[in-house]
């Protein structure tokens, strides 16, 4: 399992964000609680869940052990974390 940032620096609210993936949500929200991320960063409802986190919380993320991941990892990830996520939900509507 592992933890992923991106390159993208998108300027918005004076910060400049890019975002982060994971294996799985668990470990995504799991390592951003650890690294003192907001949970209200985390986008469930984007076109795939991820956290925004700014460029100087990337720099935390990767002493931390986060991997500055390319667009082809960051899409792979991102898929998972869809159908994780779709998964999930469908659960907790048959709950």
């Amino acid at each position: 399992m592992a933890i992923y940032v991106d390159f993208v620096q998108i300027k918005f609210k004076g910060h400049k964000w890019c975002h982060m993936l994971a294996d799985s949500l668990q470990e995504l929200h799991d390592f951003a609680a650890f690294i003192d991320v907001d949970a209200r960063l985390f986008h469930r409802n984007a076109s795939y869940p991820h956290y925004d986190i700014t460029v100087q919380m990337r720099e935390i993320a990767i002493a931390q052990g986060a991997i500055p991941a390319d667009r082809k990892k960051i899409i792979e990830c991102a898929k998972k974390l869809k159908v994780e996520l779709n998964d999930q939900m469908e659960q907790s509507s048959h709950s």
